[in-house]
């Protein structure tokens, strides 16, 4: 066996000793989330437009008040008031033995985009919104690069992750109302290679969509470096704002 792998096997069998699984809600054994606790979490079979108190809509993007926004629309597995998806998406973010939660994240939004028959042109990529490279290694990972990669596999669109890059270092945006989520992420990202995203469909990955400052100030710049589209995937919408 491959030193590497041994290492990687051993280290997953402590983690088992020390942390061994059970599901976040019930506390079933063998597994951290289970098929029945799944099953409770609605899934959106509509979606939603950018507005603070957004509405549901048909077709795809933006409603007539926030038309003018850079982020062409949103698609949003499920609701983030659901306490299940918000325990999800906490303990994925910052319990790093946990990181296989990534899955069934993952399959909330794939099962959302086949309840609205969403259709990928070739052009399409999968964009994870990038953390600051000090944060990222201080928690090991980037949660949405994560998602991605799942995602990426089941449905064959290139995932790219490092042309979109943040030069900033900004406050946690949960921490912060509105207007200064917006001050605090401006000029936070970069495009490393413009011609990489020239006349691209994009779809910008994330966990949560709340006020949307983070996509929207993602989709200016890339919007500005030649994307022809750029859309939001989340897992979880927050609406209450």
């Amino acid at each position: 066996m491959n030193i590497k792998k041994l290492i990687r096997s051993l280290r997953k069998y402590i983690l088992d000793l020390i942390f061994p699984k059970k599901c976040l809600n019930c506390k079933k054994e063998g597994i951290f989330f289970c098929e029945d606790c799944f099953s409770l979490i609605d899934i959106n079979p509509f979606q939603y437009c950018l507005c603070d108190h957004p509405q549901k809509i048909i077709t795809p993007g933006q409603c007539q008040k926030c038309a003018k926004k850079s982020l062409n629309g949103i698609y949003s597995a499920t609701d983030f008031e659901n306490s299940q998806v918000k325990k999800l998406i906490y303990n994925f973010k910052y319990q790093s033995q946990l990181k296989e939660l990534a899955y069934p994240l993952s399959l909330l939004i794939l099962m959302h985009l086949y309840l609205i028959k969403k259709y990928f042109p070739p052009n399409s990529l999968l964009v994870p919104i990038p953390l600051f490279l000090k944060k990222k290694k201080r928690r090991g990972f980037n949660q949405a690069e994560e998602i991605g990669k799942i995602i990426s596999e089941k449905i064959k669109i290139p995932l790219i992750i490092d042309n979109l890059i943040r030069i900033k270092n900004t406050l946690p945006q949960a921490k912060l109302n509105k207007e200064q989520r917006q001050e605090n992420i401006k000029n936070a990202f970069v495009v490393k290679n413009k011609k990489n995203f020239q006349g691209k469909i994009i779809f910008l990955l994330d966990d949560v969509y709340t006020t949307g400052a983070t996509m929207q100030e993602c989709a200016k710049i890339l919007k500005k470096s030649g994307a022809r589209e750029v859309w939001g995937l989340t897992v979880a919408r927050e609406l209450k704002m």
